[in-house]
């Protein structure tokens, strides 16, 4: 059992470390051929920032297979299977849109066709839905367009999700790469535990897909140096797609051996069957939420299903009151807790401190959700493995003599121009700037006007 760990193990550093090496010469890249756009009216950020992230990705992608292809154990995966050189084609297509749409903003509806290309590329070269694992039927064999609009549909909602969810700095690589670690979880168990090998190019997937996350956040963490655009964010939205279906559709349920014994004692151990059916949607729960939500209510405004605005959830937690970072772990949260409670019930279905503990941090959540001012500090013995945010006496909190803050007052209330800047140096509440000083969007009038001005987008 080592050796195969310690192989994506090292597929998952070198992917890592090739996406970080390489994001910081794509990031002047991106400003020398100016992929800066100007902030937009849903924009959170302030200041223009580059995109393009996703060449770092795709680099990445690139380096973690070439690395699986020379390694001993993950090499039969490229001898026995198409899987990895069809999720490279597909990715290598998915990528240049991405790329183009980042410095040229092509239309939504050619992005779409281009998403509908992509995964008919793969589906030729064998990455497709072969049949499915129904409760109370058993295993379904699909016919080749079945299987082929199954593939196209799950490929195409993966990769949108994934889109409406890259919102705020660090959050879409944050939630795939947590995503990522539940899926391999789940299919190393099934490749090792009931050794099957058609889950091992599953299980590589989300090893690269884990480090390109992990390689491309140390610049995308909030304040953001680089974003990843659309080239990266569809680009990890068709490799998450790729390895659901690899372990749904490729993976014969009778290779399990679970149809043995009483009609209860194989309704139970049938359970690791269905999860596949379940956990590729557990993953996505949150992105897919926000996107049917967008649909149905742009659509209900007289909208197109494709036009941007400001009401996706991590919009809603900042206008609740929560700070950036603080939203960004919350969505954190909520993804882990879903995905690793599926992977959990799959492997102890009967074991009912499972679903205790999967209320109990539901709660937990609830709480931290509706608590936007509540701002934790750290204890004083660990200040010093913290940012100093989460300390208790920063550097900027400097005692302030009381006259000078009267003296501050009255200038203010003096002149026309120091009441012009008087907003600006306006005390912000706890509630607004949280826990990481990251100003939330509600109180912002700005925001307001941008919104006026900006509304036919």
């Amino acid at each position: 059992m080592g050796q195969p760990v310690r192989d994506y193990l090292l597929t998952l550093c070198v992917t890592a470390a090739v996406t970080y090496l390489l994001t910081g010469p794509v990031r002047k890249f991106a400003i020398a051929i100016g992929a800066m756009p100007a902030i937009r009216a849903r924009d959170v950020h302030r200041e223009p920032t580059p995109r393009l992230g996703g060449i770092a990705m795709f680099g990445g992608l690139c380096a973690g297979l070439i690395v699986a292809d020379h390694l001993f154990n993950l090499n039969g995966v490229f001898e026995l299977s198409n899987e990895p050189r069809a999720l490279l084609s597909g990715a290598a297509l998915i990528w240049l849109i991405g790329v183009l749409d980042d410095k040229f903003e092509i239309d939504a509806l050619i992005k779409l066709g281009g998403q509908m290309i992509a995964a008919a590329v793969m589906v030729i070269q064998g990455l497709t839905i072969l049949w499915l694992p129904i409760p109370g039927v058993g295993t379904v064999a699909l016919t080749q367009w079945q299987g082929t609009l199954l593939t196209v549909a799950l490929v195409v909602i993966t990769i949108n999700a994934v889109n409406f969810v890259d919102g705020l700095d660090g959050l879409a690589a944050g939630m795939v790469c947590i995503a990522s670690a539940a899926f391999f979880l789940y299919t190393y168990r099934l490749w090792y535990g009931y050794g099957i090998e058609a889950a091992a190019p599953a299980t590589l997937f989300a090893a690269i897909l884990m480090g390109m996350c992990l390689g491309f956040l140390p610049h995308n963490m909030h304040p953001a140096r680089i974003f990843m655009g659309d080239s990266g964010s569809m680009l990890i939205g068709l490799v998450l797609a790729a390895g659901a279906i690899s372990v749904t559709g490729q993976v014969d349920p009778d290779a399990m051996k679970l149809f043995e014994g009483s009609e209860r004692q194989a309704t139970h151990a049938m359970l690791p069957v269905f999860i596949p059916l379940l956990l590729p949607l557990t993953i996505i729960a949150i992105p897919a939420a926000d996107l049917v939500l967008a649909i149905v209510r742009r659509t209900w405004n007289g909208q197109s299903p494709f036009a941007a605005d400001r009401g996706h959830l991590h919009h809603r937690l900042l206008e609740i009151g929560h700070s950036h970072s603080r939203s960004v772990l919350i969505m954190y949260f909520w993804s882990a807790l879903i995905a690793f409670g599926a992977v959990g019930y799959s492997v102890h279905s009967a074991s009912l401190w499972i679903v205790l503990v999967i209320v109990g941090l539901s709660a937990v959540g609830l709480v931290l959700l509706l608590m936007p001012r509540f701002t934790p500090r750290a204890p004083r013995w660990a200040e010093a493995f913290v940012p100093p945010r989460y300390r208790r006496r920063t550097v900027h909190e400097e005692p302030v003599d009381a006259d000078e803050v009267t003296s501050r007052g009255q200038q203010r209330s003096g002149g026309s121009h120091m009441a012009s800047l008087a907003p600006e140096r306006a005390a912000v509440p706890v509630g607004v700037s949280g826990v990481n000083g990251a100003t939330a969007i509600g109180p912002r009038s700005r925001f307001a006007d941008r919104d006026r001005a900006d509304s036919s987008r």
